[in-house]
């Protein structure tokens, strides 16, 4: 039988970069076998030691999850296609009757929104929903900024917008809720202050905190639906606890470079995040869109879909995303719809859950608070240090491990680029009886490279700490920042 097996963004860098591989297979066991035997650094991101499917890995037969099938024995007709979905993440109403009975439009409120009222299924009982929600928002970034705009200007009565960080420059390609005047100042003010131009008859609450276990439930309590936008994994997940656990919809939305994903997450209707994904993957695994770029396009979309999404929650019409993954491919502009089910043995919403209460959801996903990988400080070198050793004219090899995109934007004289995906099998061209020294973005990646390294018998080998963007601030201001 003649499958076709669709590659994700995050792992075409495994698969000669190829998005979609035809195989000749009988079942998923075999499909998957035979693309990991052409492609065999994709094996060790599909299974665990043990040979099993990673748990952040989901394989789908068409639209169906095998996990309900016959897994890895599902058996295959010629022309299916199978799907590989790692994590990167009819109406139900969630305002009565009586809340939006209390609520009144003005003058002003009923010219603004009149697009709607001349609409059946919005009309001003919807209207009158809509300005009753209370919905807040986790993040004021990619995903956040259409999200908070659009619903603002659809008359959301109150939006609570949870975030921390400020405006970068590097926001700009994408967060169009704030504006190049705007770099340097806290993202929830820049927000506040254009949802108010907007409309003025939003009220918005801010919160300038990290989401965290003690503070979440909290935060969730006085709104009725939660959207996130975030883009780690941690949060995700206390995002997901915090609404199964306090009973409210989850309106997800992710995005990798050309690819989105958007449903709603809501336990008491059908799934959650843990039912889609029961473990994270491991730290450094899937890259971020700092290190992997987005199309700055592209969380607009999805984003837009997750207020579509908020607000037919609110007004209670039409068919929701609960049970339904939407898959977005921008670069072939295709959109596709999976099926999601309930998981009965899931830990927080199955039928015998475990998780009662919110977890350390840092040490859940493996994730530390060390900007830098801790290689000790033998093998490791500033860039003033580095280029003292340039200066001096010391021998020593440059390994550069970023991708060639970032290659192209910035680099520093005389580096070699192995892209980090590719050390593995290039170790062979450097030996370790040289000096080398490995450098990325940020200090992070070519930490990795360097233990693996270590690992493989490499003795003088350094990790250049911080980075390009260090050597930018320390050794030379003229190399661009990304």
């Amino acid at each position: 039988m003649a499958v076709n097996i669709l590659i994700p963004t995050a792992l075409r860098n495994y698969a000669g970069g190829r998005d979609s591989v035809t195989v000749e297979a009988s079942t998923v066991g075999e499909a998957l076998d035979a693309l990991t035997s052409k492609y065999t650094d994709l094996k060790k991101h599909l299974y665990n030691d043990e040979g099993a499917l990673r748990h952040f890995v989901n394989i789908y037969v068409n639209d169906e999850d095998i996990r309900y099938a016959e897994k890895n024995a599902t058996p295959l007709q010629d022309g299916d296609v199978l799907s590989i979905v790692p994590s990167i993440a009819g109406g139900v109403a969630v305002i009565d009757e009586d809340t939006a009975s209390a609520v009144e439009l003005d003058r002003d409120e009923i010219l603004r929104y009149s697009r709607h009222l001349i609409m059946p299924e919005v009309a001003l009982e919807g209207q009158k929903k809509l300005k009753a929600a209370k919905v807040l928002c986790i993040g004021a970034g990619g995903l956040g900024s259409p999200l908070a705009l659009y619903l603002a200007a659809a008359g959301v009565g109150r939006l609570g917008i949870v975030d921390f960080d400020v405006v970068d420059f590097t926001n700009l390609q994408r967060q169009i809720i704030h504006s190049t005047a705007n770099v340097g100042r806290s993202k929830l003010d820049s927000a506040k202050e254009r949802i108010a131009e907007i409309n003025p008859y939003v009220r918005v609450d801010t919160y300038e905190v990290a989401l965290t276990s003690e503070n979440a439930l909290d935060l969730f309590a006085d709104y009725d639906i939660i959207v996130d936008g975030t883009d780690n994994f941690p949060t995700r997940y206390l995002v997901n606890d915090a609404c199964v656990l306090m009973g409210k919809p989850n309106v997800y939305g992710s995005i990798f470079r050309f690819e989105g994903q958007a449903t709603v997450f809501y336990a008491k209707e059908g799934p959650c995040y843990r039912c889609l994904y029961p473990e994270p993957p491991p730290p450094g695994l899937v890259p971020s869109c700092a290190e992997g770029g987005v199309l700055g396009v592209l969380p607009g979309i999805i984003g837009v879909i997750q207020a579509i999404e908020t607000v037919k929650l609110i007004l209670g019409k039409g068919d929701s995303l609960i049970g339904r993954l939407m898959l977005f491919d921008a670069l072939k502009m295709k959109f596709r719809e999976l099926k999601l089910r309930k998981n009965p043995e899931c830990p927080i919403c199955g039928d015998n859950p475990t998780i009662h209460q919110l977890i350390d959801y840092d040490e859940f996903c493996g994730v530390t608070h060390q900007p830098q990988v801790d290689v000790g400080a033998d093998f490791e070198i500033t860039p003033v240090e580095l280029k003292a050793k340039m200066d001096r004219g010391d021998e020593f090899v440059l390994v550069d491990v970023r991708e060639p995109e970032e290659y192209a934007i910035c680099r520093i004289p005389g580096s070699k680029l192995i892209p980090k995906a590719t050390v593995p099998e290039r170790l062979h061209e450097l030996s370790s009886a040289d000096e080398i020294v490995v450098h990325c973005r940020s200090g992070v990646r070519s930490g990795q490279v360097v233990e693996l390294m270590k690992q493989a018998g490499y003795r003088k080998v350094k990790n250049l700490v911080g980075g390009i963007l260090r050597w930018s601030d320390d050794v030379d201001p003229t190399v661009p920042k990304y």
